[in-house]
């Protein structure tokens, strides 16, 4: 029997990264995949560059816009990024877990009822050696299911994760909490900066709601086509 994030078509799960260094760049692959993709992120690079004209230029053809800046700073600074956030019409934003309760419930306060908070709790980049540069002894499962936990507790939306944690996050916190996996590429894709990824659909299977995808995209010599080959893969 298919799980649930299996019920709705992949096509509405995928988000691609607009990890572009300008709006020109990020508007053309847009424009290409116009019809194919509903919703499309807006990295730190590209809003830092762009501003929030790129998210209402790109609001502006009709997708959904996830924002991921990973928030992280005094409840009270925090809280006014997120209304800033809902204000621009956004559909998803990141908040970092790691900025503990008081700035997750003072983010959960602030934002729309549309708007779905998600908490990022340990970076697809980290290793072992990552969380004891920072001071954390356990290891990253652990970490993992302690923040998703504290995230729940808090009144987040969903969980930013890697494929690996996807499974236990799931039996742990239940349906309801929504689970954002980057680090997924396609078995014809090769991956660079990011430690633990697996393939959409093992993340799929795992347990996923929404997949984010960047380059096995967005550099594909066609990238629709790279898009409509990675929803056959995953279509049963």
């Amino acid at each position: 029997m298919k799980s649930p994030a299996h019920t709705i078509g992949t096509r509405d799960r995928l988000i691609v990264a607009l990890d572009f260094p300008n709006q020109t760049k990020a508007l053309a692959l847009v424009s290409a995949l116009s019809g194919a993709v509903s919703i499309y992120k807006i990295g730190l690079q590209l809003y830092t560059a762009a501003g929030p004209e790129i998210v209402r230029a790109v609001a502006a053809t009709g997708a959904r816009i996830f924002l991921d800046l990973k928030l992280h700073d005094i409840p009270n600074t925090v809280a006014k990024a997120v209304a800033a956030a809902g204000e621009l019409g956004v559909q998803m934003l990141t908040v970092h877990l790691s900025g503990g309760r008081a700035m997750v419930e003072a983010a959960v306060e602030a934002k729309p009822p549309n708007l779905i908070l998600l908490g990022v709790t340990v970076l697809t980049s980290a290793t072992e050696e990552t969380l004891r540069e920072t001071g954390v002894d356990s290891g990253i499962h652990e970490q993992v299911i302690r923040l998703g936990e504290l995230g729940k507790e808090s009144g987040i939306d969903g969980l930013i994760s890697s494929p690996h944690e996807v499974r236990p996050l799931r039996e742990r916190l239940g349906r309801e909490i929504k689970l954002v996996t980057p680090g997924v590429r396609p078995t014809w894709a090769v991956a660079n900066d990011q430690k633990r990824f697996t393939t959409p659909q093992q993340a799929l299977a795992n347990g996923a709601d929404y997949l984010v995808i960047g380059r096995p995209i967005t550099a594909a010599p066609d990238p629709r086509g790279a898009v409509e080959r990675l929803l056959e893969e995953t279509t049963d």
